[in-house]
């Protein structure tokens, strides 16, 4: 997070998130979430206008939080890397709201919702982890275990551990496959998501 931080990038909160941008010094542009883990001596630091509640309780301060925000890209922190059920909520909401382009930052991974189109410049070697939350079919450029012909769906064959031979270029049919790479990686995520077409918001 201090990484982001220090780019002057706007910074949006989700819940109890605002209390470590305050403990980095910063003051978040707004914190969105039902605000049942942001206790009232941190919302009383908070400049006027900032806390956005949302009072409902179907979906997570992270679905709260993505949705409200417009951006061409949103790198989220602090969802990877702690409670198993929230990362896996976090990454359900990636799918749920494919039309809002992130990805989250864990100590040692990235992880996004792959585009229609996706061209990474990667060297041979390196892992390419491909997770489906939902029925995926695609083409590959780069990988030692190619995709296409396959069918990829939870409970059956996944994508994990999978190895660039070189710059790698993906195509997927559906907004339901997950990219994992190592965190090292960032940087070519971030640029082959900048110039990758995008998903639709879902009906």
């Amino acid at each position: 997070m201090t990484v982001a931080l220090a780019s002057n990038s706007p910074v949006v909160a989700a819940d109890g998130g605002a209390a470590q941008v305050l403990r980095l010094g910063h003051m978040p542009e707004a914190v969105f979430g039902d605000m049942d883990s942001l206790s009232g001596d941190i919302q009383a630091r908070l400049a006027p206008g900032v806390l956005r509640p949302v009072p409902e309780q179907d979906s997570t301060d992270f679905d709260k939080c993505l949705r409200h925000i417009e951006a061409p890209l949103v790198l989220g922190y602090g969802f990877l890397g702690a409670r198993l059920d929230h990362q896996l909520a976090a990454m359900n909401v990636l799918v749920r709201r494919p039309d809002r382009r992130c990805v989250l930052i864990g100590p040692e991974d990235v992880v996004c919702l792959c585009p229609p189109e996706l061209t990474l410049d990667l060297g041979p070697g390196e892992r390419v982890s491909l997770f489906p939350l939902a029925e995926a079919r695609g083409q590959s450029e780069g990988l030692r275990w190619p995709l296409d012909g396959l069918r990829f769906f939870p409970g059956d064959a996944i994508g994990t551990s999978n190895e660039a031979t070189g710059p790698v270029r993906l195509t997927f049919g559906t907004p339901s496959m997950l990219i994992i790479l190592s965190v090292a990686h960032l940087n070519a995520l971030v640029s082959g998501l900048e110039h990758a077409p995008r998903w639709p918001a879902r009906a």
